[in-house]
């Protein structure tokens, strides 16, 4: 009998198996990057990345973030009694006193003279107003049956509008509009004016020096009063600035964050317990408390916010409320997690002592989670600042109703800008804060 051997199928070699796993990584290596690149192109053209760039208008965006650090000065005439203004920022609170002018802003024999430097100066007469330009010319405007009608070298250059009731014109050196109502011209200038005193305050225009003197050594201007006291009176009570009105709205952001962070702090606390799977033993009363931590805060902030108003009106204590409301789900189940992660050792030694189940927690649980719960409550109330800000504008309260308020006016940037930078200082101060609570309760430093 003749035997057969029948042979095995044979395995794949190694040489051959770590080819083809460094094939298939290659291949990954390729096909990953690719990938993102297609997506990037699909999300560009989704997003009309390309028009986005056409329709930019840079150059709003540059006056724009010039009027941050800048301000601008208003001379206006109403062109139906001749009756000129100067206001800083247009604004009544920043009017020039009767018989007073800066020094660019001439009137007499009712001419206005306005010299905005570098040899551009506008005159208002009788007839109309003339813009004269160095690099370019005179534009000169005369009214004509109620209509102003404008006489300028050609081509007439694209910073010059012109339509049928109104001229403007766009310079380095400022703006000027014509229009059937009254002729206007904007000076910009750096540094943010009226910031310490208005114009009608007796400190207004004085240096550091003088100043310094009438502080220190000077003649009281007010004999009810200190000099340095009014001085202090006038800055917080500024018209302009509103200083004492900022501090406040300041402070009412910080009240909004600490309130709404420290009240869901002690609601999730013994709650965290009952989602904690070590602890709560009823998977029935676990999983509702968990999905109860979902539900608050799978629902944004700022949409508790709007119910709340609704519910109970605007006001700072709404907008806490709405704090709470989303951080009790965050703080819960964080909470939970760091009572599941706990050493069960430390409560079994607890245990063997006779120690019943409050004592357990409060002797082998609560000194584990501690520096946990401290660092998650300080980090949510360093972020929840920020927040408060964005929620106290739809509430009405804090320093985001004023900064939402500068920027209805679609003018006040430079108080954007100012309520930006107390903003960033806060939430700076806020950082340092917890940092340093966190090194003396969690460190012992």
């Amino acid at each position: 009998m003749t035997a057969t051997a029948l042979s095995a199928p044979s395995s794949p070699s190694l040489v051959e198996t770590v080819t083809k796993s460094f094939d298939r990584r290659r291949r990954m290596a390729f096909a990953i990057p690719l990938a993102i690149i297609g997506y990037l192109v699909y999300a560009a053209i989704s997003f009309d990345i390309a028009g986005l760039v056409q329709r930019a208008r840079f150059d709003n965006a540059m006056i724009l973030l010039g009027d941050f650090w800048s301000h601008k000065t208003h001379v206006t005439r109403d062109n139906a009694t001749g009756a000129v203004v100067v206001a800083i920022e247009g604004e009544n609170k920043g009017t020039y006193p009767e018989g007073v002018m800066p020094d660019w802003v001439v009137i007499a024999d009712g001419v206005t003279t306005i010299d905005l430097g570098d040899g551009h100066l506008v005159t208002y007469d009788d007839a109309g107003a003339r813009f004269v330009i160095p690099s370019y010319g005179t534009v000169d405007i005369r009214e004509v049956d109620g209509k102003p009608v404008m006489t300028a070298p050609e081509p007439i250059p694209d910073w010059i509008s012109v339509s049928t009731n109104r001229v403007g014109v766009t310079t380095d050196a400022g703006r000027f509009n014509y229009s059937r109502s009254k002729v206007e011209t904007f000076k910009y200038e750096a540094g943010w004016e009226l910031w310490f005193f208005t114009l009608d305050s007796p400190f207004y225009g004085k240096g550091f020096g003088e100043l310094l003197s009438l502080a220190t050594v000077g003649e009281r201007i007010d004999p009810e009063r200190t000099n340095i006291g009014y001085m202090a009176s006038e800055f917080w009570t500024n018209k302009m600035w509103r200083h004492g009105d900022v501090a406040w709205a300041i402070f009412e952001t910080i009240l909004m964050a600490f309130l709404g962070t420290v009240a869901a702090a002690l609601i999730a606390f013994p709650m965290g317990f009952l989602a904690a799977r070590n602890f709560m033993p009823l998977s029935g009363l676990r999983f509702a408390t968990r999905r109860l931590f979902d539900f608050t805060r799978g629902v944004d902030g700022l949409i508790w916010t709007v119910i709340l108003a609704r519910a109970f009106g605007p006001g700072p204590m709404t907008g806490a409320i709405a704090i709470a409301i989303t951080d009790v789900g965050s703080f819960g189940k964080m909470f939970s997690e760091a009572y599941e992660n706990i050493d069960e050792k430390q409560v079994e030694g607890i245990q063997s002592t006779g120690a019943n189940s409050l004592q357990r927690a409060r002797f082998g649980v609560l000194p584990q989670v501690t520096p946990v719960l401290l660092s998650q409550v300080l980090y949510y109330l360093e972020s929840n600042t920020r927040s408060a800000t964005v929620i106290g504008a739809i509430v009405g309260g804090g320093i985001g109703l004023l900064l939402t308020q500068a920027i209805q006016t679609q003018k006040d940037w430079e108080e954007v800008a100012y309520y930006m930078v107390l903003i960033v200082l806060m939430v700076m101060l806020m950082d340092s804060l917890s940092g340093w609570l966190r090194r003396k309760l969690i460190k012992g430093e």
